[in-house]
């Protein structure tokens, strides 16, 4: 169905490289250089726009009054937010003031026509633009796995190409991360889908048993009364789903190797082996390598079972899913409640979960919306639905306000001391530290590498101003090199550009101007 998107980009050539792939999709495209430009074609469009996508890649924008305005189109058409890897603050802020989804550059054409079709999705139907995922019971597909950002859609890939195969694989991640999910999705979409999926955890049983629990045990064996066939015999013709493989005991690796090597299950002696038909899918939360080099881990079964490895990142990693998710789990969990309405989630719950880096990963963000679903009031999940989390974030955030006069801030992440560039810093600073400093009691400046935060009369000064003296700071340390500068301050070669215009600093000759 053909849309209008709004697009809203001050770099040309990414204006002409997202027009020429919405357009691709059958899409209108309106394209925008400037927010005030954006701002009046949807205001003459606004009943014909069905999402907007701007472009939020440079730290100055998060401060623009567009951001303000994201609230009020967000009424009409979801808005859709670019921006740079390590600036996923800024997309939180977006979200808060009311986005529907963000995008990390550089992304593929494919993900934006996933985004924008999930948006129109939502305009149209006013639903969460994700379909309801299957109880925990059910199958699982590729389908019903949020992939919105790049790395799980490499997973997910990799997945589907490993379905295609019956090779081991291997499944690297920490735990929470939904290794599991992958597991079944790619039993669901293989020959051996209508076959037994079958899962053991060798963490969780002890290793005096888990060579029964594995292989099976012998009727009338000293430990067993009766015969126990084991998890192989249970997943024959079908897929077995090892995790935490590295806990696995030495004696039973041996066994394990064996078995993988011949294709047979050696039983008691004097009877024949049994042969086993299953697919091997193994996950592992530790680094099995440093685990061979400690020797923990038999060298020849890793790399017997490593042929097909796939690595799911931290949900810290991939904060593109978040809101998908969040969004996937509040309407699963409503219709697992009988709610009479899923229910929806508001943009300030949406920039929170966005903001928390989730240590316990997919598994914590689904624990979280689930006690929020079951303990919701009202027809929207907010912030204050999430109250461990809120803790947590508060816990975590530095403080907004400068420094007493006469102390000084050390604030990590900025630009480092360099004894090349002359000046000392007012409080030492460790290696990759700089120092941000309030103005010294006399009104001088304190050092060749320090940001001075407060004007003479002791207020904080305007950002422009600070930003200014990075740049030109930056242009000094990187001797000039517009690209490293450009990176390094975490904006695109144009920006960069159009800054030292706007600084009266020749872009020909950047060092002659700088700090």
């Amino acid at each position: 169905m053909t849309a209008h998107i709004l697009v809203i980009d001050e770099d040309p050539a990414q204006r002409r490289a997202l027009k020429a792939a919405i357009e691709a999709q059958g899409h209108v495209v309106h394209v925008a250089d400037s927010d005030q430009a954006g701002l009046e074609i949807f205001r003459r469009h606004r009943s014909a726009i069905g999402a907007v996508l701007v472009d939020l890649s440079a730290p100055e924008r998060a401060g623009s009054a567009f951001l303000n305005a994201i609230g009020d189109l967000h009424a009409s058409a979801p808005v859709i937010v670019q921006t740079v890897e390590g600036a996923t603050q800024h997309a939180v802020e977006a979200m808060r003031a009311g986005a529907f989804d963000f995008l990390v550059k550089p992304c593929s054409a494919e993900r934006i026509a996933a985004a924008i079709e999930s948006a129109l999705k939502f305009n149209r139907s006013g639903s969460q633009g994700k379909p309801v995922r299957r109880s925990r019971s059910g199958a699982v597909g590729f389908g019903d796995i949020v992939a919105a950002s790049a790395a799980m859609s490499r997973a997910v890939e990799l997945g589907r190409r490993a379905a295609q195969s019956t090779i081991p694989v291997m499944l690297e991640g920490e735990a929470g991360v939904g290794k599991e999910l992958i597991a079944r999705a790619i039993h669901a979409t293989s020959e051996r889908s209508a076959r037994p999926f079958v899962s053991v955890n060798c963490s969780a049983v002890p290793h005096s048993l888990i060579e029964g629990v594995l292989f099976g045990q012998e009727a009338g064996a000293p430990s067993e009364p009766g015969a126990a066939p084991g998890k192989f015999a249970e997943a024959e013709a079908g897929t077995l789903f090892i995790e935490e493989i590295s806990e696995l005991p030495a004696n039973v690796q041996v066994r394990l190797l064996s078995v993988v090597q011949s294709g047979e299950i050696e039983t008691t002696p004097g009877r024949r082996p049994r042969k086993v038909n299953v697919r091997l899918i193994l996950a592992t939360n530790k680094d099995l390598i440093e685990e061979v080099k400690a020797g923990r881990f038999r060298e020849d079964l890793y790399y017997r079972l490593n042929v097909f490895p796939i690595t799911i990142a931290a949900l810290r990693r991939r904060k593109e899913d978040i809101p998908h998710l969040a969004r996937s789990f509040a309407e699963r969990f409503s219709v697992e409640q009988r709610l009479a309405k899923p229910l929806g989630i508001d943009a300030g719950a949406l920039a929170l979960l966005t903001g928390f880096d989730w240590p316990g990963n997919t598994r914590q963000l689904e624990n979280a919306v689930f006690r929020a679903v079951v303990l919701a009031d009202g027809p929207v999940l907010t912030e204050a639905d999430f109250p461990q989390i809120s803790v947590q974030m508060t816990d975590r955030m530095p403080s907004l306000f400068p420094a007493p006069r006469g102390e000084t801030e050390v604030s990590r992440g900025s630009v480092s001391h360099h004894p090349e560039l002359g000046g000392t810093p007012r409080a030492a600073a460790p290696s990759g530290e700089s120092v941000v400093a309030p103005r010294s009691a006399s009104g001088g400046d304190v050092g060749g590498n320090v940001i001075i935060s407060t004007d003479e009369a002791g207020n904080v000064r305007k950002l422009a101003e600070i930003e200014e003296e990075l740049i030109r700071f930056a242009l000094k340390f990187y001797r000039g090199q517009m690209s490293q500068v450009a990176r390094k301050l975490g904006i695109g070669r144009s920006t960069l550009y159009r800054k030292l215009k706007d600084y009266g600093i020749d872009p020909d000759d950047p060092q002659k101007h700088a700090a």
